[in-house]
């Protein structure tokens, strides 16, 4: 199919040159030969939304397609596809994704059949127009969901998932940027911002945009075992089983509010973190009594003035422990701590990490750089 002036990614191609292309749905030849006809494959349908992060369309196909197949090429071993996968937009034509990419789909949402899995892509950019650009995916997913099919949502293609209803009381995650809006717009739903897959036994999410690989992965174990998971993952050199999107996080410090007492205190406590800083100081910067304090800071802010604080020396911390060089001992002084120990536990507690782990995690750039 020809489209003048537009840069067109047509799904099936690529990968015909590894020569596993039998896992492809094409919407115009039906369902390519595979290998092992006796293996019931699971049919997994991702969402391609008018707007989407292409990744979040093109990379939990790969990891789909892949599963049984790449690790075996690898291995020297006959490959043995475990799904079915189709890429279906809301009226089957090409998505025009956020980094211009044009994704040509094999169908129309409601020209999928017997799907066992539906994903949703993320979005990207401004997510509430986004919704409304994809407003006729929503009653589809809410009869596709109440027919059986499981349906797992990327990073920000929660607000979509969020939009059917289906998680109302029930657990969900999505990028740690977007934490405020879902919690306005979706107050029903238990929002846990920390986390990188929520599983609520047939309704899943998954929380930053590249956290695709790890709910794909998850799926992959949930449906075809444990090794098939891993083995994918191998293969495609992607870490398997990270469980906190925390370590990624920058805490977001609201200031939309209109006290003007409370802004110019959260304005000094980010300026002087490093301080011996006590309610009762705070509270006088203010005029106020310490109750009255605590109360209009929370409500403001939407947390205590101890635990913003925290917050802001966690930050700090976070940009010092990933410069090279840097001990933990004096970030924890440099910051405004002089309890190692202390300081320590509040660090894992936010970030899920280790001290030692977390530098591991964000020097390794710095290392190889240096190296080359």
């Amino acid at each position: 199919m020809a489209h003048s002036g537009r840069n067109i990614f047509s799904l099936p191609t690529y990968l015909l040159p590894l020569g596993i292309g039998s896992g492809i749905i094409d919407k115009k030849e039906g369902i390519n030969d595979i290998s092992s006809p006796e293996v019931i494959m699971k049919k997994i349908t991702i969402l391609a939304l008018r707007g989407a992060a292409a990744s979040s369309i093109t990379g939990p196909m790969d990891a789909f397609l892949f599963a049984g197949v790449l690790w075996n090429i690898a291995c020297g071993q006959k490959p043995s596809p475990c799904f079915e996968i189709t890429v279906a937009s809301p009226d089957g034509k090409a998505v025009k994704c956020a980094n211009r990419l044009y994704i040509e789909p094999h169908c129309a949402i409601h020209d999928v059949k017997n799907a066992d899995l539906i994903m949703i892509s993320a979005i990207a950019g401004d997510v509430e127009r986004a919704i409304g650009r994809n407003k006729e995916a929503i009653d589809w997913l809410v009869r596709q969901y109440r027919s059986g099919v499981h349906i797992a949502s990327i990073c920000t293609g929660a607000f979509i998932l969020a939009e059917t209803g289906l998680l109302k009381g029930k657990t969900a995650t999505t990028h740690w940027g977007y934490v405020d809006l879902f919690r306005r717009r979706y107050p029903l739903v238990h929002l846990r911002p920390d986390a990188l897959i929520t599983d609520e036994g047939d309704l899943y999410c998954s929380g930053g945009s590249n956290a695709y690989n790890d709910l794909s992965f998850y799926l992959i174990e949930k449906l075809s075992g444990r090794d098939i998971a891993v083995q994918c993952s191998k293969a495609m050199v992607q870490d398997f089983g990270r469980a906190t999107q925390a370590p990624y996080a920058a805490f977001r410090f609201p200031k939309g509010h209109a006290e003007q007492d409370i802004l110019a205190v959260q304005r000094w406590i980010e300026e002087n973190y490093t301080e011996g800083i006590t309610i009762a100081m705070l509270a006088d910067r203010c005029a106020m009594g310490q109750r009255t304090f605590e109360r209009r800071f929370k409500q403001s802010t939407g947390e205590s003035p101890i635990a913003y604080l925290q917050k802001v020396r966690i930050n700090a911390a976070k940009a010092l422990l990933e410069r090279p060089h840097s001990t933990f001992e004096e970030v924890t002084y440099h910051v405004g701590y002089e309890d190692i120990s202390s300081f320590r536990k509040i660090f894992q507690r936010h970030t899920g990490l280790r001290p030692k782990e977390y530098q591991r995690l964000f020097q390794q750039r710095n290392q190889i750089q240096r190296a080359g």
